[in-house]
């Protein structure tokens, strides 16, 4: 679908919930054309936007990471993401920003606020090894400036034992080494498969992202928000905190700063219980015509409450739900069409038997006639970029049966 439409400037202080969906929907990059060719270029305007990529072990259609770029630039080789984050010139390098993420480089110094904090907000676990086993983790560090990158298995057999039939195992090596990560004392070179590779800052970071200054955690905030502000269009205040998970009394206190030096303007949405804010350079269009599949983990339906808001669309991840108890499937993607969410689908590559398997699929209230043909086109898209020879469709669900016979057709 083409997803041309002019930018207009909203007519008051009030949106309606239509015109929010498309600012939304504009901010994430889902109004910008496919490129034809995907490119660094493609990778560099998407995350100029999103700011951040969330990264998530599960690998039953391909790694978290990796849907957000197809989801807006259509089948691009997957090698541009993982050179990105790993070679020189780095754009991205990973870190917790809205959970383990791969974040921007030019953001590292407006995190340093949350490095700096790691005795204090780091998991339990790591507090523990930092508190109790302060020479387990100079040790680990000190295998890093001498070894690295490594991973946590490399050294954990290497790793000093005290006398008195106590050891330290996998576990403390492994805490000790995402202790230094929050802290920031190390950082990840890369991932080989989805294990990650430890190495210092220095032979990993732009010399100039380390030379940086380090804001006050008060400027960090107010500038996270702004990234926040730029990539919802329109926003909560919940909304812009949880982008980057940041405090809620310091998020508070940035949006009130910036919206009195009017880089961020009040607004009410029609249908919103909570009061929004405009980003003033938000894109209006009049429409958008987009078509893809979102990953469960993409940043356009992050939070949850934010995506039924804004798509009356309600969307709860069943992973971890016992599987006669889920009710839609357990890795499940939603369906945009032109400036909705239409339907849902349970996927999965089978990657021995060479196909994408729809293990159910779902319509939503109101949707058009047309879905099941576009849907069965853009499976058969994420087929081939996923390798995949075809597309099966078990018939599960309310638009099983329709899909299925598209599918069939097409094929």
């Amino acid at each position: 679908m083409a997803r041309s439409g002019a930018v207009v400037t909203p007519p008051s202080s009030t949106l309606s919930l239509a015109t929010a969906r498309r600012v939304a929907l504009a901010a994430q990059g889902f109004a910008d054309p496919r490129p034809l060719r995907p490119d660094r270029r493609g990778l560099r305007r998407v995350t100029g936007g999103v700011a951040l990529l969330q990264v998530d072990s599960v690998n039953v259609l391909t790694r978290a990471h990796y849907l957000p770029l197809y989801s807006r630039l259509g089948p691009y080789p997957p090698v541009l993401l993982d050179r990105a984050s790993s070679q020189p010139p780095r754009l991205l390098f990973e870190y917790w920003g809205h959970e383990a993420s791969l974040l921007r480089v030019d953001l590292q110094p407006l995190l340093r606020w949350r490095m700096a904090r790691a005795l204090d907000d780091a998991w339990g676990g790591m507090r523990r090894i930092a508190a109790e086993r302060p020479e387990l983790v100079a040790w680990v560090l000190e295998e890093v400036r001498d070894r690295g990158p490594l991973s946590a298995g490399e050294i954990e057999h290497d790793a000093p034992r005290p006398t008195g039939g106590w050891g330290w195992n996998w576990s403390e090596v492994k805490r000790a080494l995402e202790f230094l990560f929050w802290s920031g004392q190390v950082t990840s070179a890369r991932r080989r498969g989805f294990e990650r590779l430890y190495d210092l800052p220095e032979r990993v970071l732009p010399a100039d992202v380390l030379a940086a200054p380090t804001p006050t955690p008060a400027e960090a905030h107010r500038q996270l928000v702004r990234i926040a502000a730029r990539a919802h269009g329109v926003a909560s205040v919940g909304c812009l905190r949880d982008y980057f998970r940041l405090e809620p009394g310091q998020t508070r206190t940035a949006v009130a700063e910036l919206v009195e030096a009017a880089e961020l303007v009040p607004v009410t949405v029609q249908g919103w219980s909570r009061p929004a804010y405009l980003h003033p350079e938000a894109r209006i269009p009049r429409q958008v015509g987009a078509r893809a599949l979102v990953g469960p983990f993409d940043s356009l339906v992050w939070d949850r409450a934010r995506t039924e808001a804004i798509f009356g669309f309600r969307y709860r991840l069943e992973i971890y739900v016992p599987r006669e108890r889920r009710v839609h499937g357990y890795y499940v993607l939603p369906f945009l069409l032109g400036d909705r969410l239409v339907a849902r689908v349970d996927l999965k590559a089978d990657r021995r038997a060479r196909v994408l398997r729809v293990q159910a699929a779902w319509e939503e209230p109101g949707a058009p006639g047309e879905t099941a043909e576009e849907l069965a086109d853009e499976l058969a898209v994420m087929a081939g970029w996923l390798g995949l020879s075809g597309v099966e469709v078990t018939g599960h669900g309310d638009l099983g049966p329709a899909l299925a016979e598209t599918v069939r057709r097409v094929a």
